[in-house]
């Protein structure tokens, strides 16, 4: 018997926010694809540059080469609302500043559902997850409940917005659903690959998008009852 739930695809928008560029790519992307090629809109937020990410290039000659990327990685994906907050990499803090412009975003894209990464503070097993990625998975169910508020942040002059019904966070170790991706793995690959600055700096496993991503997707298949699948943690809002 499968471990894991499809998730539920009725909906119409959805509203991406991660901490840097190539965050989605690392296995929600594909599901991405199948989603947009639903005709579901699917628009990315993304908190930094991802300007600290290389370090043996300066930050401000890495950020334009990453919002590039970013941009070519989502056209792949069929998104066509990219935006970015341009908040330092690597400095992120929990904390009012950061949950008023995700509530801002919300209130502005008015999604359905929420995408996001793990935020968990591992990735299963002795490993500790970065600290915007910790940060930003917190302020977004956070914001959520803001966005939703109409005595919170009155100063943003947005019409509130309740309409959010979960988030799911791809990459959790404690995942709850999952996503066929069998048809769309392929674009899932090439989104990632298209960051590749980024990958020729990187090294080891994850700088080769086409084993990375099948192998992790293969092993998720398994838990979902498909050849390849996104696996996701839902949280209800």
């Amino acid at each position: 018997m499968a471990e894991l739930e499809h998730l539920y695809e009725d909906w119409d928008r959805a509203l991406a926010v991660v901490a840097h560029p190539d965050d989605m790519e690392y296995g929600a992307a594909s599901a991405v694809a199948r989603w947009t090629a639903s005709g579901k809109s699917v628009s990315y937020l993304l908190i930094t540059d991802g300007e600290a990410g290389i370090s043996d290039l300066p930050p401000d000659q890495v950020a334009p080469l990453r919002r590039e990327e970013q941009r070519r990685s989502c056209e792949i994906v069929g998104v066509d609302q990219l935006e970015f907050l341009g908040l330092p990499d690597g400095l992120l803090e929990e904390g009012l500043e950061l949950r008023r412009e995700i509530a801002a975003a919300i209130r502005r894209h008015r999604p359905e559902v929420l995408l996001g990464i793990n935020h968990r503070d591992g990735w299963g097993g002795p490993s500790w997850n970065h600290v915007d990625h910790r940060v930003v998975g917190r302020c977004l169910l956070d914001a959520a409940r803001d966005a939703a508020n109409p005595w919170v942040f009155t100063d943003l002059d947005l019409e509130p917005w309740d309409g959010v019904r979960w988030a799911a966070f791809g990459g959790s170790p404690e995942p709850t659903h999952g996503v066929d991706v069998g048809d769309f793995l392929d674009r899932g690959i090439e989104s990632l690959a298209a960051h590749s600055v980024y990958l020729e700096h990187l090294g080891g496993d994850m700088a080769d998008p086409g084993t990375f991503l099948r192998r992790n997707a293969k092993s998720a298949g398994h838990r979902l009852g498909v050849e390849y699948a996104a696996t996701f943690e839902l949280f209800y809002l």
